[in-house]
């Protein structure tokens, strides 16, 4: 997604040419490429696919909503399965139009994870629970904090259903080095991302994710965070901006790769 003007085969060819071994994927390219030679494309790129996305929006009431979210997230396991990666990340959803029943929606959220982990597992397939920044909490996601989003993980086995650290969304709550110290002894960090915060926002907000080193988030600490919990899987960016995506999408590529060490190895 940080550089979803290109094409996947030009993503392929980009990623080779920089020595990036693993990417992140979303469904709506997928989907447009094709399933089964975007799975071809990066087996022959030799590139790993740490994760896809997204699942997720599970608030509704209405039963025909419902259902019709139930089989688009069975299809998303499926997805994932096919594409080598174990880990399928879920945005929760936000409230049903003219609710304000927070803990109603959260409750949906579980009922459907009761359903779809032991569908996920079959498959090979865990279910990261992605907590977004409060600000999306009415339309995106009722599940704003890692704590929420551990507090429904741990109604399930942690080889079912996870969270994803996504610094974007919780660098700002002080609650949440604790969270991923508790979520790392269960086992239950499936994926960790990265994205910084730059104001102001944007209109909409949804695409007002800063570049790795423009703003406020110190990078190197939410890494020592994971890692001090145990975590040693692979570490994603994943950048919503506008002003990148209008930018020649290799260039802004080698830039993320560059800021990455510079900002997060060193």
């Amino acid at each position: 997604m940080t550089v979803k003007q290109l094409s996947l085969p030009e993503l392929a060819d980009a990623c080779a040419g920089l020595g990036i071994r693993n990417v992140g994927l979303w469904r709506e390219p997928v989907r447009s490429y094709g399933l089964e030679a975007t799975a071809a494309l990066v087996r022959d790129a030799g590139l790993t696919v740490t994760t896809l996305c997204r699942g997720g929006f599970l608030t509704a009431v209405d039963p025909a909503q419902r259902a019709a979210a139930f089989a688009d997230n069975r299809r998303a396991v499926d997805e994932a399965a096919a594409l080598g990666t174990d880990t399928l990340v879920l945005v929760s959803g936000g409230l049903p139009a003219g609710s304000r029943d927070l803990h109603g929606a959260r409750e949906r959220i579980a009922d459907a994870l009761a359903e779809l982990g032991p569908y996920a597992e079959r498959h090979g397939v865990r279910l990261a629970i992605e907590p977004l920044h409060p600000m999306y909490a009415a339309d995106r996601c009722v599940v704003s904090t890692l704590a929420q989003a551990l507090d429904l993980a741990e109604r399930f086995p942690a080889h079912q259903v996870g969270v994803t650290v996504d610094t974007y969304h919780i660098w700002w709550d002080d609650r949440a080095p604790g969270q991923i110290a508790r979520a790392g002894a269960a086992g239950r960090i499936h994926t960790f991302q990265l994205a910084d915060w730059t104001t102001p926002l944007p209109e909409g907000v949804l695409d007002g994710r800063g570049q790795i080193g423009d703003g406020a988030v110190d990078m190197r600490e939410w890494r020592a965070y994971v890692e001090t919990a145990g975590y040693t899987g692979p570490i994603e960016v994943e950048l919503f901006n506008d002003g990148l995506w209008a930018r020649d999408g290799r260039e802004v590529l080698a830039e993320t790769a560059a800021r990455f060490v510079e900002h997060v190895m060193e």
